[in-house]
């Protein structure tokens, strides 16, 4: 509703000052009732606004959260120095606090987990990523807790996601492009960062470093303002970051060219152990993932040994707040800065991996300090406070890669120009170093960690490859030639369009004529009876069809024009308006257009990722939703053996008629859907399986799930099938499914679930599923192909599904007559393949393994003959890549099982 409010208002406002009153005021418009409404409805003044006003919140909440984290932090020291068992009483404060920090999280605003930056980050990729104010107050008070309760974590990265948010809140209420949208929560995020360190250049510097890669004026507008009021309002209430800025007359900074080797060393362990330290936040989330518990509960066990291990360490360790200070200051021995490194090192892993709501900034800057006081101390430097800053600058940087941040961070919180030098020497060394043992962002990782694929931009013209015709509106409305000037101001009162191109009987275009053309014809000494071509443009600026949207834009932009007449030749066909140009670039921006595909298969409405944590993935388009429990079942059972995702896939077919991207669908109709999904997300966690899930409109569903096969780069695709005749003739599967066998580059498993299953009107899903798992006698012809082992390799984890399940491989012979003399015995029939398959599937399943040798004519007859005999409720088939497969696609073995065999058939066929 905030979001609906915030367009109403501001159309509003700009309809009533713009037009009502243009229309309508008797006063002209130097008495415009209205008229200091308008100068701030221009796009500057608005940017303008809108940057100050999130630099202005930013600065705010990144006050609150530095008292609120200070105020609850000293009254844990307050309590742990009071009671008779320090250690007790901080692990007790680090579990509860921790503990209602995640239940906070995990309740209203999941998202908020982390430090915030790769939500940030995934945001600004169009990522399915909520950005809003309940992300703001709960990452505040989240974060209040979390280091109020101790552990040890930064606060400037949480500032960096609630600037964001608070900038993606805002720019739903203002009506902006999705281009410019993007740039505003990049300069929320530039706010934040200020706002948290004091450092609005560092702030714009990391919107452009790290988030955006964007340096044109668009970005660096916005940005530098919101940082600059974030950083005032910061300083004006929180005051200095960094006291000893204050107090360097004791705590001079020196540099001398001598130093510059132990510079050079001092990068070289910042760039070692900062990879370290990012391989050690990826170990310690991998950790914690496998306990297989609740975030609060995570959180609960980081803050328990938080406390624990701080119980170990000195009380003036209890409050990390004084680290840094002292480190800078030199005041404190190498041995205890060694102490500090160690101790904030194995703590800060312990903390970030339980996805407690805490950034990596502030804890990176401790430990570069710790590390250059010992490395100042050990080699004699005459100033340890310039290597401690040194060192702050260098682990920021070989921690969060961008050097050019961490110099202007650490510059901006001393204010000394003396320390230029060595932090350059130090940052890029040691960003240098970190880059060539470990490429690539940790927040990069921590997004794939999440589920979402990190993807570079180009930094090419997202309109060069497009033309009129992709975009342009058509069938025009227009106004004819031979038409009187009263006719065309009627039609405009009728319209809410501004202006109309004018053809003639032929269709060709001979002008355009506009609404201020034909509003006052007495001061252009017109009749209202004369012809439109009296006040028409003639010959106005056009386009040709095939023209690219770049040189449009162009022309709109040179000429201030709303819109543009689209020509094929000199007949007009379509039309193209501002609104069209960034809809396409707002399309491609989020992956959605592609000019060479003029018609797109697939259009992705509802999606869901799981962590890509996989080996392989496995792909189930859901069409029944009866049947769609047992498949889903199967599917997770596979899974779980292969180490693989699951890919949950539901395609809406429109017809061939309908757009996918125009055609709104009524959420009542996914509800059930999107049910099924989440109960499939929460069995995925039961059974360690991520699982993504997708809902697409498509004109062709099979299209669709071929495009989706290969986007998602799907291994094995599980597809089911109610066994039921499509049409007379070879092909039995209908089109969509053997379009699906016949080109699908995976491995394919093809379910036929027993027809009792759909006999009854009233089955339930907990039915079928409770059918699949009494699946006890399977029976599994064998014949040689590549494709009987991939088929053997499938069934292990389906019998698993089963607590008894007896297994019978049948070979059959063809070719021989079971009433002719000649016959020969089993005995005597060739069963080498018979014999390796039992032996192999007897190795893998504690399941009971017999084998059968038949000597029959016809395959499918001995096949049913045998299922009838051994009354088995399910047969597995491993399609032959020459003959079989050919049978399966338009020959008659699965079409005769399907016919007469009431039990469950599975196909499966290798990739092509």
């Amino acid at each position: 509703m905030g979001t609906i409010g915030g367009h109403c208002f501001w159309l509003g406002i700009r309809f009533v000052s713009n037009t009502w009153y243009s229309r309508h005021s008797p006063f002209g418009d130097r008495w415009h009732p209205l008229r200091w409404v308008r100068p701030l409805m221009r796009p500057k003044t608005l940017a303008l606004f809108e940057a100050c006003t999130i630099g202005l919140v930013s600065g705010l909440a990144a006050v609150l959260l530095k008292w609120g984290a200070a105020w609850m932090g000293s009254y844990r020291i307050a309590i742990a120095t009071q009671s008779p068992v320090p250690a007790l009483a901080l692990m007790a404060i680090g579990v509860v606090g921790c503990w209602l920090a995640g239940w906070l999280v995990q309740r209203f605003s999941p998202e908020a987990a982390g430090s915030g930056i790769p939500q940030v980050k995934a945001k600004l990729a169009f990522g399915p990523i909520t950005l809003d104010w309940k992300s703001v107050w709960v990452k505040l008070l989240g974060t209040m807790l979390t280091l109020g309760s101790g552990l040890t974590l930064g606060r400037q990265g949480p500032t960096v996601h609630v600037g964001a948010s608070i900038a993606a809140q805002l720019s739903r209420w203002i009506p902006t492009s999705p281009a410019y949208r993007r740039q505003t929560i990049a300069a929320g995020a530039a706010a934040g960062l200020a706002a948290g360190f004091n450092a609005p250049i560092a702030g714009v510097l990391f919107a452009v470093e790290e988030l955006l890669h964007d340096v044109s004026g668009l970005t660096l507008g916005p940005a530098l303002l919101a940082a600059f009021v974030g950083a005032v309002v910061a300083r004006s209430l929180g005051g200095e970051i960094l006291p000893v800025a204050l107090n360097l007359s004791r705590a001079a900074t020196e540099f001398s060219a001598t130093e510059i080797p132990a510079y050079l060393l001092l990068g070289l362990l910042a760039g070692w152990l900062g990879t370290n330290f990012n391989r050690g936040v990826l170990a310690s989330l991998g950790a914690y993932r496998r306990l297989k518990v609740g975030l609060p509960e995570r959180m609960a066990i980081a803050g328990g040994l938080t406390g624990l291990g701080m119980a170990l360490l000195p009380s003036e360790f209890w409050n990390y707040s004084w680290l840094r200070e002292e480190l800078i200051l030199g005041d404190r021995s190498w041995q205890v800065a060694a102490i500090a490194f160690g101790a904030h090192f194995v703590l800060t892993l312990v903390a970030f991996g339980s996805g407690a709501p805490g950034g990596l900034f502030g804890p990176s800057l401790i430990l570069g300090a710790s590390l250059g006081s010992v490395v100042g101390a050990l080699v004699g430097a005459e100033s340890v406070t310039t290597f401690a800053l040194a060192g702050m600058g260098a682990f920021f940087a070989a921690v969060s890669r961008v050097p050019i941040t961490a110099i202007a961070i650490v510059f901006e919180m001393a204010a000394d120009f003396n320390l230029v030098l060595p932090l350059t020497i130090g940052s890029t060394v040691a960003y240098l170093v970190a880059d060539r043992l470990d490429p690539g962002s940790l927040y990069d990782r921590l997004l794939v960690l999440k589920g979402f694929e990190s993807e570079v931009t180009p930094d090419v013209d997202l309109l060069a490859d497009l033309t009129a015709k992709d975009v342009m509106h058509q069938p025009v409305e227009t106004l004819r030639a031979g038409q009187t000037l009263e006719d065309a101001r009627q039609t405009f009162l009728k319209s809410h369009h501004r202006g109309f191109p004018v053809v003639d009987d032929r269709g060709n275009l001979v002008g355009i004529v506009t609404q201020s053309d034909v509003t006052d014809l007495d001061a252009q000494e017109l009749s209202p009876t004369e012809p439109i071509s009296a006040a028409m443009t003639p010959q106005p600026i056009a386009v040709q069809i095939d023209d690219r949207l770049s040189d449009i834009r162009f022309l709109l932009s040179r000429y201030k024009l709303g819109r543009l007449p689209v020509l094929e030749g000199q007949r007009l066909v379509g039309i193209v308006t501002r609104s069209d140009l960034i809809r396409a670039e707002s399309r491609r921006l989020g992956g959605e257009f592609n000019p060479q595909q003029p018609r797109r298969p697939v259009y992705a409405i509802y999606k869901t990722r799981g962590p890509n944590t996989g080996r392989s993935r496995i792909l189930v388009p859901i069409g029944n939703l009866v049947a769609a429990p047992a498949l889903l079942r199967l599917a997770l059972a596979i899974a779980r053996d292969r180490q693989a995702e699951v890919e949950c896939l539901h395609v809406i077919s429109l017809g061939p008629n309908r757009s996918p991207d125009q055609t709104a669908i009524a959420p009542a109709l996914l509800a059930p859907i999107r049910q099924l999904f989440e109960r499939a997300t929460r069995a995925g966690r039961l059974w360690d399986v991520p699982v993504h899930t997708q809902i697409c409109l498509a004109r062709e569903p099979a299209e669709a799930i071929l495009e989706i096969m290969q986007r998602r780069r799907i291994d094995l695709a599980i597809l089911g099938w109610r066994g039921a005749i499509a049409r007379p003739g070879p092909q039995i599967f209908g089109d969509a499914l053997a379009k699906l066998l016949h080109d699908a580059p995976c491995e394919v498993m093809l379910v036929k679930w027993g027809d009792e299953l759909f006999h009854s009107k009233t089955i339930r899903n907990r039915d079928v599923v409770r059918a699949i798992l009494s699946l006890d006698r399977w029976l599994v012809p064998v014949g040689g192909g590549p494709n009987v082992e991939r088929a053997l390799d499938l069934l292990p984890p389906l019998l698993k599904l089963t607590k008894s399940a007896s297994v019978t491989l049948c070979q059959v012979l063809p070719g021989v007559d079971q009433q002719s003399p000649e016959t020969p015995e089993a005995d005597d029939l060739p069963t080498e393949v018979l014999d390796r398959a039992t032996q192999r599937l007897d190795r893998s399943v504690t399941s009971s393994v017999s084998a059968v040798a038949i000597a029959a004519p016809n395959i499918t007859d001995a096949i049913l003959n045998l299922a009838h005999t051994l009354d088995s409720q399910a047969i597995v088939l491993g399609a032959s890549r020459e003959g079989l497969l050919k049978q399966a696609l338009y020959g008659n073995l699965p079409a005769a099982i399907a016919r007469h065999y009431t039990g469950t058939i599975i196909v499966v066929r290798g990739p092509l």
